[in-house]
């Protein structure tokens, strides 16, 4: 968030809708940067930089998108059956893009 004026202009950040991240969030360069580590799908969203001194305020909205890679929330686990029996095979996962699942039986599509 750069802004150039006189008097300097003092810079705080807000993220819309929400809290900056407690705990994983850190300025630099005189608050011009903001800094999120290990970042988590819940801090996507629209941040805003405003810079203010005595004459006014400008602001700008900078739109974050955290994506992820597929990652399980209940992996399928092996299942031992014998003939006649009922089995429930579950599989989890989430990631964004949302991921597709898809079965196989024996490297077939089910």
């Amino acid at each position: 968030c750069f802004c150039f004026s006189r008097p300097t202009p003092v810079i705080r950040w807000i993220k819309e809708g929400g809290e900056l991240p407690a705990n994983r969030t850190f300025f630099e360069n005189f608050k011009k940067t903001l800094k999120i580590i290990d970042v988590s799908e819940a801090d996507s969203g629209n941040y805003k930089c405003i810079a203010r001194n005595v004459l006014g305020a400008v602001h700008h909205v900078i739109s974050v998108t955290v994506k992820a890679a597929p990652y399980w929330i209940t992996a399928p686990r092996n299942l031992v059956l014998s003939p006649g029996e009922d089995g429930t095979l579950i599989c989890r996962a989430n990631g964004n893009p949302k991921p597709s699942i898809s079965w196989l039986a024996n490297g077939v599509p089910i």
